[in-house]
């Protein structure tokens, strides 16, 4: 766990851009602050006057008259209230901007540097527990901005002004009313470390409970499937219980601190009402300083006992920032340098190429193959043999163990990854269509693509003649991952989405697996034009598809175990003749 000072200090560190609105704000919390506390004193000023006239304080100063002193008080006490107003608007505002800059920077870097980790980290982690990183955690930090820091700045100008005050009219009386703070303030420092596990806690079980809904929301279609909805529901329940327990179990320390704080501050008040009081009594003391220290007292109270609460923010905003430093701190990948605008051939190789997951199995197993520039590789084999792997490192996604894979003689790792990932056209059997309309999706490789082109896309794909039957044809939306249409439209706006792109190198993971035949039968001669001059990686369970393939891949554990053409394979009676007697019924 990241100790809390140097948590803050990260947190301080996002600021540097901001050192100029922070000390504005910083400033106009204090200003407040003083004027805030200023009509204690001049009460205590104005019951001096009274009782002593002519020979009270603001007499001593040159204004003799009473009647002049009251007028002066009044007027300066007006001038106070406005001040305080005007700097209470001035750090509200200021704080509150802040909070907005810091946090959209913040959540902007931690985004930016989650898309520059590799696809494997991903497949490994919640999105939904990442997304609650990047919205929960980081509003976390917003709200303490809002209000914490301002009221952390002006307990410590609270104490600092009233301790001058107190100091100045009796340093005896001061000492004994301030014994107290060393205790509150080493008992918010105690507070402070034994509730901050507590608060990592409800931050990770926060992270569990929206990893939760946002499954159970993206597949409540099979929840209804199943009847599922009263297991769903307990499920959902075990989880909002364990927050509950986990913020219980730190309010419940939370909660402890004000009483306790409370009792402290009573005995420096006592200390003040009594000994003071005494003071005044015989006669050491004027009346009007003692009113003053009284009401001060009163107004040290509860900037005080809202320490804890100030605490308890900071000890939320701290788990978070606990939680998004984590993630910044996720090492990435190693990088090539912004190269120049590229062309590739095509050429892909793979040389003793070896790539496992976290639980350590290969995925891919000591894979040799050499797939010159423009040829059509069909990739076949057992569902985790390997297929999808092959082709996310061809993209960069996921980085060998050992081996290398090349694009035209050049090592990937040698490359600008986005230059690179602009020569590859890519569609995935898992299509994800995102929240807009139809044409953005299809031009989403190229937004300044224009109508002809996307439209062409799009009857290569075999997609235009659904599309313009849809209500508002191109400018239709198709919902969140594209729910509103089909397996079949999706995948074909995939196809489309990837031939517009018009890449040198293409990757079809199972391209035709969610649409009929007929159709299916159109995308393929479609391809089989757009191939030319391309390189085609394929991945395909329907062994139809791939018989005019160039080269056939047949995978199993991570590692070939076949490769020809079609006709090869099937005179050879191995593995792939097994799989076509099965598909064709000779079996």
């Amino acid at each position: 766990m990241v100790a809390a000072p140097a948590t803050l200090f990260v947190l301080l560190r996002h600021a540097r851009g901001h050192r100029g609105r922070v000390a504005a704000a910083s400033a106009c919390s204090v200003l407040n602050k003083l004027f805030d506390i200023a009509p204690e004193i001049l009460i205590g000023i104005a019951v001096d006057v009274v009782a002593r006239r002519e020979e009270s304080f603001l007499a001593g100063l040159g204004l003799v008259d009473p009647w002049l002193q009251l007028y002066a008080l009044g007027a300066l006490t007006f001038v106070v209230w406005v001040l305080e107003s005007v700097f209470e608007y001035l750090h509200l505002r200021l704080w509150r901007n802040l909070a907005q800059q810091l946090q959209h920077g913040l959540r902007l870097q931690a985004y930016v540097h989650l898309q520059r980790l590799d696809v494997a980290w991903f497949e490994q982690r919640s999105s939904a527990g990442v997304a609650s990183v990047l919205n929960d955690d980081i509003n976390q930090l917003e709200r303490f901005l809002n209000v914490g820091a301002n009221e952390l700045i002006q307990v410590v100008v609270t104490v600092v002004a009233v301790g001058g005050v107190f100091f100045a009219i009796s340093p005896q009386l001061a000492w004994v009313a301030f014994t107290p703070i060393p205790v509150i303030v080493l008992g918010a420092f105690w507070f402070q470390r034994r509730v901050a596990p507590r608060y990592d806690a409800v931050r990770e079980r926060a992270g569990r409970l929206a990893g939760r809904l946002s499954a159970n929301l993206a597949g409540i279609a099979t929840i209804k499937s199943f009847a599922a909805e009263a297991r769903e529901a307990d499920a959902v329940a075990r989880e909002s219980l364990d927050y509950v327990a986990a913020n219980r179990r730190a309010i419940a320390l939370g909660s402890a601190f004000i009483p306790v704080i409370r009792m402290a501050i009573l005995a420096g008040f006592l200390a003040t009402f009594v000994w003071g009081g005494a003071m005044v009594l015989d006669g050491t003391l004027r009346e009007g300083f003692y009113a003053v220290l009284v009401f001060l007292t009163q107004r040290l109270l509860w900037p005080l006992t809202r320490l804890a609460e100030t605490v308890d923010l900071y000890e939320r905003a701290m788990a978070s920032t606990r939680r998004v430093t984590a993630l910044l701190d996720e090492p990435l990948p190693p990088a090539a340098p912004p190269g120049e605008p590229l062309r590739v051939a095509g050429r892909i190789a793979f040389e003793g190429v070896r790539f496992a997951y976290d639980d350590g199995r290969p995925a891919i197993d000591g894979l040799d193959l050499d797939i010159p520039a423009g040829r059509t590789v069909a990739f076949v084999g057992a569902t985790g043999a390997g297929k999808s792997t092959v082709f996310k490192l061809v993209l960069g996604l996921v980085r060998p163990q050992q081996g290398v894979v090349r694009i035209d003689g050049r090592p990937l790792p040698d490359y600008d990854a986005a230059q690179l990932r602009r020569q590859i056209g890519w569609v995935n059997q898992d299509v994800y269509l995102f929240d807009g309309s139809v044409r953005d999706n299809i031009a989403y490789a190229r937004p300044d693509a224009g109508e002809a082109e996307v439209e062409a896309a799009a009857r290569a794909a075999e997609a235009h003649e659904f599309i313009a039957a849809l209500p508002q044809g191109y400018a239709t939306r198709v919902g969140e991952r594209g729910q509103m249409l089909s397996g079949g439209q999706r995948q074909r706006l995939s196809i489309a989405r990837a031939l517009l792109k018009d890449a040198p190198v293409l990757l079809l993971d199972e391209a035709t697996s969610a649409v009929d035949n007929e159709t299916e039968a159109a995308i393929q001669r479609s391809l089989a034009t757009i191939a030319r001059g391309r390189t085609v990686l394929v991945i395909a369970h329907r062994l139809s598809t791939i018989v005019h393939a160039d080269h056939i891949v047949v995978l199993d554990a991570g590692r070939i175990v076949e490769q020809g053409t079609h006709q090869d394979l099937v005179a050879r009676g191995g593995v792939y003749a097994a799989l076509w007697r099965v598909q064709t019924g000779a079996a």
